[in-house]
């Protein structure tokens, strides 16, 4: 059993949800000392994955959701399986580096920690980062996001979700950390038709719909953003920081 609020949308998913900078890879190649194996848990459709098979003989990605891993990008060196995160398969001691993108918080910290250590070569990485609430380049949009955000669907976010908004800074990682690391941001250039599709995929709009029976992006956000943007085609620049921990 695993926490799964993703796999009923695992199609909006894959085509809404942003990818990660290769900035932050490039970084990461900085810190590792070997190069065969990288596991990427929790991979989701293997937006990470992709951007770490460059660099890596072999990436394991696994994934707990069946539906997820029906969307991931194939590639000739990313090897998708079905696993928990605490349950990896893995042999002990073989790789290089381990990356959890944006799905941490929603594990068993004890279980999945000690299988991270399991795995790790002595001087393996492991990386772990999520994205905080975006940003736009539109004042106004931003106020309404954050009103949708707080006050709209807030109660209805999981618990895990404190771990995102306190920017990881109480999340258990019981390693070594490097510091300090860099700042790393995605940048989109979104429609306004882009975020309402990637506010579609949100856990607490999920949650929120199956509570009250109606979609509260269409329904209460859709047309005050009409008032924000005149044109919903018309790209915004949307900022996404990255918090980003790194461990031995």
């Amino acid at each position: 059993m695993f926490k799964d609020y993703f796999s009923g949308h695992a199609h909006q998913y894959s085509s809404a949800r942003p990818t990660y900078p290769d900035n932050l890879f490039e970084y990461l190649i900085t810190l590792v000392k070997g190069r065969d194996l990288a596991w990427d848990c929790a991979t989701g459709n293997g937006q990470a994955a992709v951007k770490l098979a460059p660099y890596f003989k072999t990436v394991v990605a696994t994934d707990a959701s069946n539906a997820q891993l029906a969307e991931a990008t194939p590639c000739s060196n990313v090897h998708y399986r079905i696993a928990v995160a605490e349950a990896s398969s893995l042999e002990s001691h073989s790789v290089d580096l381990i990356t959890v993108a944006q799905a941490v918080h929603w594990f068993d910290f004890d279980k999945f920690y000690s299988e991270a250590k399991r795995v790790l070569k002595p001087d393996g990485i492991i990386a772990v980062w999520c994205y905080v609430l975006f940003h736009t380049d539109n004042d106004a949009v931003n106020q309404l996001i954050h009103t949708f955000y707080n006050d709209i669907v807030g109660q209805y976010w999981p618990p895990e979700r404190k771990y995102l908004d306190e920017a990881y800074k109480t999340l258990p990682f019981p390693f070594t950390e490097i510091l300090p690391v860099p700042e790393f941001a995605i940048v989109n250039h979104w429609s306004g038709k882009q975020i309402i599709n990637y506010l579609q995929t949100w856990s607490g709009v999920k949650t929120y719909e199956v509570h009250c029976k109606e979609n509260p992006v269409e329904k209460w956000l859709l047309p005050r953003l009409a008032d924000c943007i005149t044109d919903m085609d018309e790209p915004l620049t949307v900022t996404m920081p990255l918090v980003v921990k790194i461990g031995l």
